[in-house]
C-alpha cells in the first residue's frame, strides 16, 4: 500500500483492558477541535470499542441535536465463512479499501487494533506513522514488553508484541524508508509512589532505550471515562451540561489537561499541517478560485 500525505496513527498492544480505545477516541476528537480532517478504523473486528463509541457518539448527538465533530469512521464486520483464509482475505481489502479512501482526504488516520497478533494487526502497525501503545502501570503490563528482572527492572528477554513492532519497524524502513515513532504510554498511574511503581517506571525506561522508543504519562484510573461512553462524548467536547448529559466534574476537567499533556508528548506534526492550512488560504485569498475544502470529514 503506497501512501502519500496522511498520518497515520496506531494504537496497539496485545493486552486487552489498556485503554487502546479510549486513547484512539479522545485523539481522534482532540484533533478535530483542532481543526484537522480525521479518518478512523476500527480492526478489532470482536470487541469494536472504538465503533461502539463512534455509534454512542452520533446517537446521543443525534437525539440532542448536539453539533460536535466526527470522524469518518469504517469498522470491519465480523467475518462468517468457515475459512481463515477467506475470512483474512476479506478483512485485508476492507482495511486496503479504507485506507485508499481516506488517503490523501484525512490529515490523520487512526487505527485501533486488537489486543490479539492478527494479520491485520501487523499490516496496520507497517504503516504507522506514530504507534502509541498504552500500559497500565504494573508489572504484569509490563511483561507485555519484555520479561524483566523482578529486582533490578532489566529487560532480559523482548515479549512477542515488541518483536512484532520491530519487525513492522524494518519492514517499513525497506519500503520507503521511514521509520514508526514508537510511544510507550503509561495509563492508570497510581497517584501513591510505590516499589512496584518505581520497577514499572524502570523497567520501561530501559525497555524504551533497548527498542528505541519513547515514554510518555498518560492518563489516571478516572471514573470520568466509564461515565462518558455511553453518550460516546469525550474530555475534549465542551464542558456542557447538555453535551454531557450531566454538571462537570473535576475529575473531568483534571483528566482533559492529562490529555492535552499526552498529545503534546506525541509529538504530531500539527504545526506543519496548521502552516499548510494557512499557506494554502493565504494563496486563496490572491486568486479568485474556489477556497480549498477544509471541512470536518463525517459520515461513516
Amino acid at each position: 500500500m503506497n501512501r502519500t500525505g496522511t498520518h497515520v496513527i496506531v494504537v496497539g498492544n496485545e493486552k486487552g483492558g489498556s485503554g487502546k480505545s479510549t486513547t484512539a477516541f479522545h485523539l481522534a476528537i482532540y484533533l478535530l477541535y483542532q481543526g484537522f480532517r480525521v479518518a478512523s478504523i476500527d480492526v478489532d473486528s470482536r470487541q469494536q470499542t472504538f465503533t461502539n463509541y463512534v455509534k454512542n457518539r452520533r446517537n446521543w448527538a443525534q437525539a440532542r441535536d448536539l453539533q460536535v465533530p466526527h470522524t469518518t469512521h469504517y469498522h470491519l464486520p465480523l467475518t462468517r465463512s468457515d475459512s481463515i483464509k477467506e475470512n483474512q482475505r476479506l478483512e485485508f481489502d476492507l482495511f486496503r479499501q479504507a485506507v485508499i479512501e481516506v488517503e490523501g482526504k484525512a490529515d490523520f488516520l487512526i487505527v485501533d487494533t486488537p489486543g490479539f497478533d492478527t494479520h491485520l494487526t501487523r499490516l496496520a502497525h507497517s504503516l504507522a506513522d506514530t504507534l502509541i501503545t498504552p500500559l497500565n502501570d504494573s508489572v504484569i503490563d509490563l511483561d507485555v514488553m519484555a520479561h524483566v528482572d523482578p529486582v533490578t527492572g532489566e529487560p532480559r528477554e523482548m515479549s512477542h508484541y515488541a518483536r512484532l513492532v520491530q519487525r513492522a519497524r524494518t519492514e517499513r524502513l525497506s519500503i520507503d524508508g521511514q521509520t514508526i515513532d514508537w510511544v510507550l504510554v503509561r495509563n492508570r498511574i497510581s497517584m501513591l509512589s510505590s516499589r512496584n511503581m518505581r520497577l514499572v517506571q524502570s523497567g520501561l525506561e530501559k525497555i524504551a532505550v533497548r527498542l528505541g522508543c519513547r515514554v510518555a504519562e498518560g492518563i489516571a484510573e478516572r471514573v470520568i471515562f466509564r461515565s462518558l461512553f455511553p453518550t460516546g462524548m469525550t474530555v475534549f467536547d465542551p464542558l456542557d451540561e447538555d453535551l454531557l448529559g450531566g454538571l462537570p466534574s473535576m475529575s473531568h476537567i483534571s483528566a482533559r489537561q492529562e490529555y492535552r499533556q499526552l498529545c503534546d508528548a506525541l509529538q504530531l506534526p500539527i504545526s506543519e499541517r496548521a502552516e499548510a492550512r494557512r499557506a494554502a488560504m493565504a494563496a486563496w485569498s490572491k486568486s479568485e478560485a474556489e477556497p480549498p475544502r477544509f471541512e470536518h470529514m463525517a459520515g461513516e
